[in-house]
């Protein structure tokens, strides 16, 4: 039981680091755009934490795999299929040239992001506090509890 509480912890940790790079980088673009920032600075913030939210999000979505848990693994693929399809692509990192006519496009693609990653912090929090629960207040007939003895 200890496990599934320190998994999903682990879990809650890495989805706010998500959520906080991404937050940063739709921050960035937003100052861009309201000429606080100028294009040079904006791209360099930015290209500075993708490859790390490209390589938290794929270790995210491998835990899930190596640890069978197949809804939330089916959540996380389809973003870090579309990174590694940038990735591959070389399409991950914003050019300091081009960045005023993507701008729109960026800041679309960073919101569906937030908003991916709102979804599975909903989900790992949800998953979060029954295991808190279970960990922290062990149940008299937890020989009885079908998720203590079906899975674990």
């Amino acid at each position: 039981m200890a496990w599934n509480l320190i998994f999903w912890v682990l879990c809650f940790f890495i989805n706010i680091a998500l959520l906080a790079s991404t937050f940063y980088q739709l921050l960035s673009l937003s100052d861009l755009e309201a000429d606080h920032l100028n294009p040079f600075e904006a791209s360099t913030r930015i290209n500075s934490v993708v490859l790390p939210e490209f390589l938290l999000q794929g270790l995210l979505c491998a835990i899930f795999l190596l640890t069978w848990h197949w809804f939330m693994f089916l959540l996380a693929v389809p973003l870090s299929a579309y990174h590694l399809m940038l990735y591959f692509n070389r399409k991950h990192l914003l050019d300091v040239t081009e960045i005023f006519r993507d701008l729109n496009i960026e800041k679309r693609y960073r919101f569906v992001k937030l908003g991916i990653y709102l979804v599975l912090f909903t989900v790992v929090l949800f998953r979060l506090l029954p295991a808190g629960v279970f960990f922290f207040f062990p149940s008299k007939f937890e020989e009885l509890d079908i998720r203590s003895s079906l899975f674990y």
